[in-house]
């Protein structure tokens, strides 16, 4: 799972928040007027080759959406930066050590939702 940089960031905020597939031009005019067509359209298509964006063809034109949630995508990172652990308890343990109360309780509805 890649990790995005700012205007791909920008993008997928964008595709996120959207209740349906958007054409270019859509998604253009929400990131903001700074950046031209053609750099939406590249950003897209780095995106899609990342694996999360996905083009549909509608008619002559397309439109692009998230190939997964939001919670999806840092699920992946999150699971992505454990793996990268030599010691996945010691990572595990340090994490959780830094959780705020509020991601605590949320880290323990989780674990016993597994059970």
């Amino acid at each position: 799972m890649a990790r995005l940089g700012e205007l791909e960031r920008a993008v997928m905020n964008v595709l996120w928040a959207a209740s349906e597939p958007l054409p270019a031009k859509a998604i253009g005019d929400a990131v903001g007027a700074d950046h031209a067509i053609t750099t939406v359209l590249t950003v897209l298509s780095r995106l899609e080759r990342k694996g999360v964006v996905v083009r549909d063809k509608t008619g002559r034109a397309h439109t692009y959406r998230a190939a997964a949630s939001r919670e999806d995508h840092v699920a992946e990172l999150m699971r992505e930066a454990l793996g990268t652990a030599a010691d996945t308890d010691a990572a595990l343990a340090r994490f959780v050590s830094h959780a705020s109360p509020e991601e605590a309780a949320a880290l323990r509805r989780a674990l016993e939702g597994l059970g």
